[in-house]
């Protein structure tokens, strides 16, 4: 019973701290009927960018080409990013702390 009242009062107390507001410190975005772009970053080191084209546009072929990057501070205090191309391709990702896949 001890367990439970110790435990239920350190899950209070949790609840009750101060979280750290997270800020915009820029945002910005585009969006047409054929394009996008945006672009944003938060107070928390959190960024992101991309835009994107539809290619082919009317055809059995047509398909949307992004480009972008993205970055985060993990639980381990380290900033990764990847930047990306998204396109008829699939998703191709590169980061420094991502696998590289061997060439053919």
């Amino acid at each position: 019973m001890k367990f439970l009242i110790v435990f239920v009062a350190l899950f209070a107390l949790a609840l009750a701290a101060p979280a750290e507001e997270v800020k915009t410190l820029k945002l910005d975005s585009d969006v047409g009927p054929e394009s996008f772009k945006y672009d944003w970053e938060t107070s928390d080191g959190s960024a992101a960018n991309a835009a994107g084209q539809l290619k082919n546009i009317g055809s059995e072929d047509e398909a949307i080409s992004v480009q972008g990057s993205y970055r985060f501070v993990a639980d381990d205090g380290l900033t990764y990013e990847v930047t990306y191309i998204a396109d008829e391709n699939g998703f191709q990702p590169q980061g420094a702390h991502l696998p590289v896949a061997p060439e053919a």
